[in-house]
């Protein structure tokens, strides 16, 4: 016996709901819409659907996400799901980003989080207390707005990141301003942009908003971010460069080497600081590239381009280094030899001419 062919539904008809489950998300919505209109007029309906998604959501309804709330929610649930590519998964979606934003503080506090706990917890600063792929547009836009604030925007990523290691060399001198103008999508879109380099970035911008927000900031006196070495080290390198005769081997190893190790362990790992020491000799008599080749079981090619990524780490770090170390090697004849020696063996490794 032949069987009846079912006519297909169409794509409108499969998307609408039950009538049952229609009337419940009508009642969602007609909530959802009273407490957005009368909740603050803040800014927070003018800002487009993206400003409240995080990476890590999922059913979004795509074509809602370039407009503003305001402008959605004027039009009937009914309109909103005849949209193409929208169906109840993603008018449930839509639901949820509505929400976030209801029980968002102000546009500028992350959802979830109060402005008590973004005030007095650090870890909330970083990123809301969560991990980086939770952050969303209206947390970078803060992040964003407080870092050009306060003057840090044309700081080269690499001299303010906590590590290196996360971050490509071709980023590392890139200035924060790049990023600022951007939104955290367009970021996204650009080429060579995977999630593990913006991941890498917001660490960066995690810290230094964390950095300015929490500074004590006065008109009169001005906020600087280095790495801890640059200070302690600077100070005692201009301190001793009209006195060149007091230098000492274990001074320039204790008071500039052996810092300029610890952030090279910090930046390229424990096997390259170890590299560097040495190198620098600072662990006895310098072996031979070929010895060390052999021992990390790397060609001396390898060798030499770690060495040479070390550079680069001290110039994105301290550039001023080759300039403030360029005195203390102008008399050799009033410095101890050894000491001299180990100047020159920094100026060579770090700062190449």
């Amino acid at each position: 016996m032949a069987r009846k062919a079912t006519p297909s539904k169409s794509p409108t008809a499969r998307r609408n709901a039950a009538p049952g489950e229609h009337y419940r998300l009508e009642g969602t919505y007609e909530r959802l819409r009273r407490a957005l209109i009368s909740g603050p007029d803040d800014g927070r309906l003018d800002q487009p659907l993206s400003y409240w998604v995080r990476p890590t959501d999922r059913r979004l309804p795509i074509a809602f996400l370039d407009r503003p709330i305001r402008e959605l929610i004027e039009e009937p649930l009914g309109q909103l799901m005849s949209t193409q590519g929208v169906g109840q998964k993603k008018i449930l979606g839509f639901f949820d980003l509505l929400r976030r934003v209801i029980k968002a503080e102000s546009p500028h506090t992350p959802f979830g989080m109060t402005t008590e706990t973004l005030t007095t917890d650090p870890a909330a600063r970083r990123g809301v207390g969560v991990a980086t792929a939770d952050v969303s547009e209206a947390v970078w836009s803060e992040w964003c707005e407080a870092i050009v604030r306060a003057g840090f925007d044309q700081h080269p990523l690499g001299r303010v990141a906590p590590s290196l290691q996360p971050l490509p060399t071709v980023i590392w001198n890139k200035p924060l301003g790049e990023y600022t103008a951007l939104s955290l999508s367009e970021i996204r879109s650009l080429k060579t942009h995977g999630e593990k380099r913006v991941g890498a970035i917001l660490e960066v911008f995690g810290a230094v908003y964390e950095a300015v927000s929490t500074a004590a900031l006065h008109e009169d006196l001005q906020l600087d971010l280095t790495a801890r070495f640059v200070p302690r080290v600077s100070r005692w390198v201009q301190q001793h460069a009209p006195r060149p005769h007091r230098l000492s081997w274990a001074g320039v190893a204790d008071q500039v080497a052996q810092p300029l190790v610890e952030q090279i362990e910090i930046d390229r790992g424990v096997s390259v600081a170890s590299l560097v020491s040495q190198r620098l000799g600072l662990e006895g008599e310098t072996p031979s590239v070929k010895a060390q080749a052999e021992r990390m079981q790397v060609t001396r090619a390898r060798v030499y381009q770690l060495l040479e990524d070390c550079a680069g780490v001290l110039n994105v770090r301290w550039p001023e280094g080759r300039w403030l170390l360029e005195p203390l090697a102008a008399r050799p004849g009033e410095t101890d030899p050894e000491a001299m020696g180990l100047i020159h063996a920094l100026r060579s490794l770090f700062y190449p001419v």
